[in-house]
């Protein structure tokens, strides 16, 4: 499915190693946010088959190494331009080749101009444009759950700016890596009822303004190539509020609602490994990109999943019979060869496995016990508008008392069906509020959660002669047939991230929910052409000959930002649109949410934002106190008298003794290597100049 982002910073990131100091031995130098970013990406083997020694960290303590180069990749912050300018001042490597994650701020750039050891021994700077984390193979994010409420909390309206400006930086270095200039549309709100409501058109213009700078410094950008002019879809968070509370019944959705999972950099589950057996064993294994079981049915329908799974491992056991534990003794040495080499990858496969089948089996579990299929039916005539039998609800208030009666119905459930039904009846009486929670039995504060919904967009309360009409909805809603199975009744609600790509892609999505911040030019939105090749204009078979889109055609690149996080039900529609319509969809946002994580982030709108813990109110991070200690000076040998060695003693044995003190190799001159284009190795210089971050 077209290009993956992890493949496309892997190779960013391969090529800047492999190019820089080319046919040197070289010491790669990062700092622990880098660090992160490389981790996320690529294996430590794979850097050090780039003629690189070792990897250091920056904020470590380190050996001088005068004999090698060094390749830094560091994030601009100031306590790690302290620790850089500490290595320029010691010499502690021989030449110094400076690689930014990100754009500097104007005072470190001068700070760095303005050294001398800096003019000296920097052979090369440039920025990279690198700072995101691809998590999937379509999917991006910034790691950054703090995002939500500096946009949204009161408090933090000091801090939007900024935050703002960061975000649009990570979008357009998102845009840079993957090669695109694209055309940018955002969500304009009709007539908005938060402070929030303009932030996507804030945002589109701080992106729009970065790309053509970029585009301003760099003539090669964007890079010629078939594929037709990319789309970057802007959203927020407050566009469609059901998504992060609705349960949904794909795979990868359940598991992080509804399962303990161990969540940072990467995502972990506990599970029982060959249990009953001598050998049981809990082990916390990984749900990631290397899972090809996770990476293949993580978006089917649980129903669909459970039968897949018991297949597939039936048909993985019949294609490795040695293997089975009632397999006869093999007979022959080579059959015992045979097994041996492939018995790790059996024992992985049946570990991985083993994982799916636990946790599949648990998702049922909780389905069932937790009274699932009642309240996914009642949440899909809320979220859809429509019961199952797709007419109006009828009796909505009823059956949502009597699941906050139930006891195995629980209180986290209790509250996201108050928080469903409000939405869906476009705010209720505060009396009313008040006594659904009381009837579930869910304490006071649950009630700010409720409230808090109004600085993301939504009407909670309403007075009690109210003569507002009823909202229309963002998308007109879908005709279904008057009949369904009991698969379709749980599953009707689609996020609106599915209806606004399905107008992109028929070229119907209003411009004024949905305006440029450009005026197109060139028509090169790729709009009225679903089902149709959309080559170049350079293509000798004329577009009209085409009836669908070759296999091997470049494809047209969408991608969505989501501030403020994003689900895992709209990382899945993102997926589905780009087998439908043939397009490489990418789906990028701050962070990841789930039920859970959304409902505390809502709550926290309405505490101290001192309790938040926000990154910009925490003490800025120090400068490591051994950069300022001076290099303990190596200890000077102390001559020894000549003694006579023998014809059969180890000395010669081993070669001989060394005469003459060792010389270190000559110092290479400096490469540079333009910014925008790594791999492809510039002419020398013929001086150094000052300056190395002008554009």
């Amino acid at each position: 499915m077209g290009t993956s982002a992890i493949t496309a910073l892997r190779e960013i990131i391969l090529e800047v190693v492999r190019y820089t100091a080319q046919g040197q031995w070289k010491v790669f130098i990062l700092d622990e946010s880098s660090k992160r970013l490389v981790d996320a990406v690529i294996k430590p083997d794979d850097i050090l088959q780039q003629n690189v020694t070792n990897i250091e960290q920056i904020e470590h303590k380190r050996a001088m190494n005068q004999d090698l180069d060094a390749v830094y990749l560091l994030t601009p912050e100031s306590h790690i331009v302290d620790c850089l300018m500490a290595d320029l001042e010691r010499r502690r490597y021989r030449r110094t080749y400076l690689i930014w994650t990100s754009f500097l701020s104007p005072e470190m750039r001068q700070r760095i101009n303005h050294s001398s050891s800096a003019v000296e021994q920097i052979a090369q700077a440039r920025i990279l444009n690198i700072n995101f984390f691809p998590r999937e193979s379509h999917l991006i994010t910034f790691r950054d759950p703090w995002s939500f409420p500096m946009l949204f909390h009161p408090a933090c309206n000091q801090l939007v700016r900024k935050h703002m400006d960061e975000l649009a930086q990570k979008i357009v270095s998102v845009c840079v890596s993957l090669g695109e200039y694209p055309n940018i549309r955002y969500y304009r709100p009709e007539n908005p009822l938060h402070e929030a409501g303009v932030l996507c058109s804030h945002l589109a213009r701080f992106v729009q303004e970065g790309l053509d700078q970029h585009a301003k410094h760099h003539e090669d950008f964007p890079p010629p190539s078939p594929r037709p002019r990319g789309v970057l879809l802007i959203t927020d968070r407050t566009m469609d509020l059901f998504a992060p509370l609705i349960h949904e019944f794909t795979y990868q959705a359940m598991v992080h609602d509804l399962l303990p999972l161990k969540e940072g950099d990467k995502t972990f589950y506990k599970t029982v490994l060959n249990e009953g057996a001598s050998n049981e064993e809990v082990k916390e294994m990984e749900l990631g990109e290397n899972d090809k079981i996770w990476v293949v049915n993580r978006h089917l329908h649980m129903k669909d999943l459970l039968e897949k799974l018991v297949a597939d491992f039936n048909k993985f056991r019949a294609d490795n019979p040695q293997f089975a534990e009632n397999s006869e003794t093999p007979s022959s040495l080579n059959t015992i060869k045979d097994m041996i080499i492939g018995l790790p990858q059996f024992q992985e496969g049946k570990q991985l496995y083993s994982l799916h089948l636990n946790m599949a089996q648990e998702l049922m579990n909780i389905f069932q016990k937790c009274r699932l299929p009642d309240i996914a039916l009642v949440e899909q005539s809320m979220a859809v508008g429509l019961d199952e039998d797709f007419k109006r609800p009828k009796n909505l208030t009823d059956q949502i008392v009597r699941l906050l009666d139930d006891d195995d119905v629980n209180f986290p459930d209790r509250l996201r069906l108050i928080i469903e039904y409000t939405l869906y009846r476009d705010g209720v009486f505060r009396s009313d509020i008040e006594k659904l929670l009381a009837h579930a039995r869910l304490p006071a504060q649950d009630g700010e959660i409720v409230q808090n919904l109004e600085m993301l967009g939504a009407r909670v309360s309403k007075p009690l002669k109210d003569i507002k009409s009823p909202p229309q909805p963002l998308f007109a809603r879908k005709q279904h047939p008057a009949s369904g199975t009991e698969d379709l009744s749980l599953s009707r609600f689609e996020p609106a991230i599915r209806s606004m790509l399905e107008a992109q892609m028929h070229g119907t999505l209003d411009p004024n929910l949905f305006p440029y911040t450009k005026p197109l030019l060139d028509g090169s939105d790729g709009l009225n052409q679903v089902n149709v090749s959309q080559a170049s204009l350079r293509s000798a078979k004329p577009t009209w000959a085409r009836t669908r889109p070759s296999a091997m055609e470049p494809q047209q690149r969408i991608i969505v930002f989501v501030a403020g996080g994003a689900t895992f039900s709209e990382s899945r529609v993102c997926y589905e649109m780009s087998q439908t319509y043939s397009k490489d969809v990418y789906l990028a946002s701050s962070h990841m949410l789930n039920p859970g994580l959304f409902l505390r982030q809502v709550g926290d709108l309405s505490v101290d934002r001192r309790r938040l813990d926000l990154p910009a109110d925490r003490p800025k991070p120090k400068t490591p106190q051994h950069i300022y200690e001076k290099e303990p000076v190596p200890p000077q040998s102390v001559p020894q008298p000549p003694i006579e060695v023998s014809k059969a003693s180890p000395a010669t044995a081993l070669g001989g003794a060394v005469k003459g003190p060792l010389k270190s190799h000559p110092l290479p001159s400096p490469t540079f290597l333009p910014a925008s284009a790594p791999g492809k190795v510039s002419k020398e210089p013929k001086e150094k100049k000052r300056g190395f971050f002008k554009f």
